[in-house]
């Protein structure tokens, strides 16, 4: 019966929020590393896949490689980028291998998640969205999946007379691949990693396709494949090692990519200009839609195989704009500049609307929790909320490849909490903390996306040391966070601080 309450609470050792590419990964974590904690992952859709099930527009794909995309356990063995569809297929077989679905409970909406001290245990909320039913979970450990954007509700910018417009208008987030858009004029406004996936799609069968951008994008251009796997194949070495050699390969060249950008970037960018050469030609012009106003990589980089986007400009399928927004007419929008787009269709390319924590109400034993007035621990626990995780991938870097490393890290929390008979855990500043300076999330001359930018103070903050933030360098993070102490003085196990003789005499009794 519709709001028909459960009688008795659901108990697991840990509860996954989120089936996406974080949760799936992590509960594989859970169940290889820690057997025999009993857990669930709650999902608010019908099925697995996250990102890659709420986007459907034309062309949907990676713009991260799939070999440092794709979780290190499991092999990647097709090209390096990857529609959608290949990623759930690649997610729906991990799920399988692992008898992981037996866990996921779908069309779980929660509702609020709360902490007893006294209990030391969450209590977890939820409504059944198929009948309403209102179900509740305990568990010992909140392990946050639930990725960083809502997925219900993109950010669409407030613009004048949007009522007027006669034509069609859609957020790529809410796509319908129902749309007919064979023949029509296409409208994208936005310049980022989805309008380079949208556009060149598009455009094989749009009347023609404009993007209407207020600044420009860096693109990195490149055949869709990698020569080293096709030669590790072509001598016959197995997929596993494949796997293994062409990540440390990507990451390798990632990590010296990074470093140029910030060491040299005008030569950086005159090398992204000639890989846009050999798709588009040599007299390819990037003055004034192909040469952005920040450094390459101070916002997210985005990938086009063959070089599609800039082929479909060169052969009179895509026009850009390089203007503002003014308002909506009745066929189209008018720049700011007096250019009046015409477009049957119009599709904002806008972004994200940021979501801290899923939007979930949190509370600490009856008070609520403010995320913005906590500090984050390498940027995946917080100060004042104890037994929770949060998994938030990189900026620079596939996502998958901080799922792995938190994986890891989770894991060896959970036991070393069984080892030393802890039944919670938080992170608290040093003595040697007492004097850190407190920041928000990132800082916006390392990394600058519109959607952080405008929800920073919404998001923990960070502190000025390496421990108290969350640095967006997996180069450095795939060393430190191995290597942590969990005896070191920012855990506090069941609320205190423990000498290292008191939690190895606790083990040894």
């Amino acid at each position: 019966m519709p709001n028909e309450a459960q009688s008795e609470a659901t108990h697991v050792d840990v509860l996954i929020v989120g089936a996406g590419i974080s949760g799936v990964g992590s509960a594989y974590h859970l169940k290889e590393q820690c057997p025999d904690k009993s857990f669930v992952i709650l999902e608010m859709k019908d099925t697995f896949g996250g990102t890659w099930e709420t986007h459907k527009y034309p062309g949907v794909r990676s713009d991260s490689d799939l070999y440092t995309f794709g979780y290190r356990f499991k092999p990647w063995i097709g090209a390096p980028i990857a529609s959608a569809e290949e990623i759930l297929k690649y997610m729906g077989e991990v799920i399988e291998e692992n008898d992981i679905d037996d866990n996921i409970l779908y069309g779980q909406r929660i509702t609020g998640c709360s902490w007893s001290s006294e209990d030391s245990r969450w209590t977890v909320r939820a409504i059944r969205l198929a009948d309403g039913a209102e179900l509740t979970f305990t568990a010992g450990f909140l392990w946050m999946c639930q990725g960083y954007y809502d997925h219900e509700n993109p950010f669409v910018p407030d613009w004048p007379s949007m009522d007027q417009y006669q034509g069609m208008f859609v957020h790529a987030q809410l796509w319908d691949p129902d749309i007919d858009y064979a023949g029509k004029k296409v409208l994208v406004i936005g310049s980022g990693a989805t309008a380079a996936t949208i556009i060149p799609a598009m455009a094989e069968t749009a009347g023609h396709v404009t993007m209407l951008q207020r600044s420009p994008t860096y693109f990195f251009c490149s055949e869709n494949r990698n020569e080293l796997a096709d030669r590790l194949r072509e001598i016959g070495i197995d997929e596993p090692t494949v796997h293994r050699v062409v990540r440390a390969q990507i990451t390798h060249d990632q990590d010296l990519m990074t470093k140029r950008c910030q060491t040299e970037p005008d030569a950086v960018f005159e090398e992204l200009k000639a890989l846009v050469r050999h798709y588009a030609g040599e007299d390819f012009e990037f003055e004034p839609h192909f040469t952005p106003n920040y450094r390459v990589w101070q916002q997210r980089l985005a990938f086009c195989p063959e070089g599609d986007i800039f082929k479909a400009a060169v052969a009179g399928q895509l026009s850009v704009v390089t203007d503002t927004l003014e308002t909506f007419t009745e066929k189209g929008v008018r720049t700011s500049s007096g250019e009046e787009i015409e477009a049957d269709i119009v599709i904002a390319a806008t972004g994200f609307r940021l979501s801290v924590m899923g939007e979930i109400p949190f509370e600490v034993d009856g008070e609520a929790v403010d995320w913005h007035e906590t500090v984050n621990y390498r940027g995946m626990m917080f100060t004042g909320v104890p037994n929770l995780a949060w998994v938030f991938g990189y900026f620079r870097a596939s996502w998958t490849l901080r799922v792995d490393i938190l994986g890891d890290f989770a894991c060896n929390l959970l036991n070393h909490m069984d080892k030393i008979g802890a039944r919670r855990v938080d992170v608290a500043m040093r003595d040697e903390d007492a004097d850190m300076q407190i920041l928000p999330w990132i800082e916006p001359d390392n990394f600058n996306p519109n959607y952080l930018m405008r929800d920073i103070d919404r998001l923990p903050q960070r502190g000025d040391r390496p421990e108290w933030r969350h640095n967006q360098d997996y180069w450095r993070e795939r060393e430190d966070i191995p290597a942590t102490d969990l005896d070191g003085p920012e855990f506090l196990y069941d609320g205190e601080r423990r000498s290292r003789d008191a939690m190895q005499n606790a083990a040894a009794g």
